[in-house]
């Protein structure tokens, strides 16, 4: 690999490329390396992109340019990194071959897959994101064995699944701590080079030909970075297989550098170099920016082309230039060297090959299959984690014992009426209102949906459904305990079919209302704004219940039509006063004697009809359906803004990507298309 240059050696290669500024491009890991298209097809995925630009709106001011006219290839054996300082596009560039450019950036250039414009199959691509999102109550052969079960195909046996996981994990030198959970906030697990390690294992799981790291040494020290990069580096050795990878990277170290193959480097959008990683410092020693001795190449690169900071730099020759003129002789000398037009023809080359498709679209796991293990993780994480349900019971029990205390021996008096309205008032409304304490948990578990739905590894359908029931336990468990302790200590209705009832409805709002948090977080991820959206609208919902205001007197049209009929307080709060107050008479007084003239007690259902106002024509048992119809309605609707959101996303990305010219081609990324069945850009 690349090295340090000495003096003598700068003046050597001053001399011997004065008419060849760089030497050709050499062959990578894989030995089918970078020049002349010596890499068949067939051993691998070739990427190349041509006059790559991408744009985005800035406001007023125009459209800003990320990348400008970028060109640049990778190829089968070989790691491609792309460096420059914070701000260059690197990550952008990443994203542009990935296909994950946001759909408020304009995308035009060329990006061609072995020579063609053409869909990656399933499995054939993979790409490892910037953070470790990652389910930190797991072990590390757990989160890969789970992620086994979902990528591969039903028609390897659990065994098998199993040993890919196992030397996959080996592979990436994480055998000592396959029993360790990977561990999070306030949770002490794995590190952060180990975390990575485990991302980049789920990624490469289906051994994809094509591997994009985003940022994969940030947040590591430099010993963790180089052992990172180097089992990456040695990938093939491990498993045979001759990947492209590409990786953005910001700063490595001297001996992650020297693992590089292929260098990109960016300055502001633009390309200051591409070439073999080992020529990049006679690169710069040639335009009179030498390397100086010990020096760690990429800072003096970084250094060199950095203008955030206002400096003048020294040139070989003791004259003094500004950042400015130093990137544009850069830029000037990359455009007019030999090796940039070697990148050109090594590009056209590429482009005529006659390949067709890359590979058959690998099976997968079946809907079924993914739906059990998506379910079975779901409640492993569920139970393990104590923020999810076992902090919520603790805090319902505690507030169950307080109701069961504040209403103790409610008893049957006429003032009993009111107290109990009051308690069934507060169990419908602020005890399932605290189910919102999930939020942050369903936040991470959008974000590794969201990071394992790009990537293709199940459908928004069976995640939805592994959620749905892997949270009913638990769900009816907190029910269950808060609901008895509220039910029996004050006396209300006695009887099993009234306990049964309480205890359904309480589980249908609490499973309602974590349906609705659920969709909130499909919408608004932030962990803030999410609670305040989800409690601004169940207090909108409680205040138009029938409760705080009767329904006769809710202002119409819109409180009383439509919010009111679709608030789900209204149905529990009706539902759990029939089955409190049918069947049970009460002591009349005069006000009671108001509304029933010739008796000396008032009878349940007229309380509950002419006191509460609420409808006796169907039975409360038809509350309770419409509470479950609600559930099913509020996890629909989340499922459908999941699929909505990909279905919107990369048309609104087709519609502002306008090409420069007709012939332009712009890849089209399974990684952006989950299923991998559906044209998206």
């Amino acid at each position: 690999m690349a090295s340090l240059h000495s003096d003598q050696e700068i003046m050597t290669a001053l001399q011997v490329e004065t008419m060849n500024p760089l030497p050709p491009i050499r062959k990578g890991r894989g030995g089918g390396g970078g020049g002349g298209g010596g890499c068949g097809v067939a051993d691998g995925v070739s990427l190349t992109w041509e006059d790559l630009w991408v744009t985005v709106s800035n406001g007023r001011k125009g459209n800003k340019s990320i990348l400008q006219g970028v060109t640049g290839y990778a190829q089968p054996g070989e790691l491609l990194a792309i460096m420059g300082p914070s701000g260059c596009g690197k990550s952008t560039l990443l994203d542009a071959l990935a296909g994950r450019l946001s759909s408020k950036a304009k995308q035009t250039g060329d990006i061609l897959i072995n020579g063609h414009k053409q869909r990656l199959a399933y499995g054939t691509s993979a790409y490892v994101t910037q953070d470790d999102t990652l389910i930190t109550t797991l072990t590390v052969r757990e989160a890969v064995y789970y992620s086994a079960q979902l990528q591969l195909p039903d028609s390897m046996s659990k065994s098998e699944k199993k040993e890919r996981a196992e030397m996959t994990i080996r592979e990436m030198g994480l055998q000592g701590a396959m029993n360790t959970r990977i561990g999070g906030w306030g949770v002490k697990g794995l590190s952060g080079g180990q975390k990575r390690r485990v991302s980049i294992c789920i990624e490469i799981l289906t051994h994809p030909k094509l591997l994009f790291l985003d940022e994969p040494t940030s947040g590591l020290d430099s010993a963790a970075s180089y052992y990172v990069m180097s089992r990456i580096a040695t990938l093939e050795q491990k498993d045979g297989i001759r990947r492209t990878i590409i990786a953005s990277i910001h700063q490595p170290s001297s001996e992650v550098f020297h693992l590089f193959n292929s260098l990109c480097l960016l300055s502001s959008g633009k390309v200051i170099y591409f070439g073999p990683a080992s020529a990049a410092n006679e690169f710069f020693a040639l335009n009179g920016f030498p390397c100086p001795i010990l020096q760690n190449p990429s800072d003096h690169f970084l250094k060199t082309i950095n203008k955030d900071f206002e400096k003048d730099l020294e040139q070989g020759n003791g004259e003094a230039m500004s950042t400015e003129e130093a990137i544009a002789t850069l830029i000037k000398s990359y455009k007019s060297s030999t090796n940039y037009q070697q990148v050109r023809r090594q590009v056209a080359e590429i482009y005529k090959q006659e390949s067709g498709e890359v590979e058959k679209e690998r099976s997968r796991a079946t809907f079924l299959t993914q739906s059990l293990v998506l379910t079975r993780r779901s409640f492993v994480n569920m139970y393990r984690d104590l923020g999810y349900y076992w902090l919520r019971l603790a805090v319902y029990v505690a507030l169950a014992i307080s109701l069961a205390t504040v209403f103790s021996d409610i008893g049957f008096s006429y003032k009993s009426i009111q107290d109990r309205g009051s308690l069934l008032m507060f169990v419908a409304t602020f005890l399932t209102f605290m189910t919102i304490g999930g939020f942050p948990s369903f936040v991470e578990d959008m974000k590794v949906f969201e990071r394992e739905r790009l990537n293709g590894h199940y459908g928004a359908t069976a995640f939805v459904l592994g959620n749905t029931f892997s949270s009913m336990p638990y769900l009816l468990l907190v029910s269950l305990i808060p609901g008895a302790i509220t039910y029996y200590l004050p006396g209300l209705h006695k009887g099993s079919e009234h306990f049964l009832y309480f205890i359904m409805t309480l589980f249908a709002c609490m499973t309602l209302v974590e349906s609705m948090m659920m969709t909130v977080a499909s919408i608004v991820p932030n962990f803030l704004m999410g609670i305040i959206t989800g409690s601004g609208i169940q207090a909108i919902m409680c205040l138009v219940g029938g409760f705080f205001r009767l329904p006769n007197d809710l202002p119409r049209p819109f409180w009383k039509y439509p919010v009111f009929y679709v608030s789900f307080h209204r149905y529990a709060y009706q539902g759990l006063f029939k089955n409190e107050f049918e069947g049970l008479k009460f002591p009349s007084n005069d006000q009671a004697g108001r509304l029933q003239e010739d008796s000396r007690t008032i009878g349940g259902e007229e309380i509950v009809r002419k006191i509460w106002q609420m409808d006796l024509s169907y039975s409360k048992w038809v509350d309770l359906s419409v509470l479950l119809g609600m559930v099913v309605i509020y996890r629909l609707v989340f499922l459908g803004i999941i699929k909505i959101k990909e279905k919107v996303k990369p048309v609104i990305a087709a519609f502002v990507s306008v090409p420069p010219k007709q012939t332009t081609q712009i890849m089209e990324n399974p990684i952006t298309t989950p299923l991998h069945g559906e044209n998206y850009n």
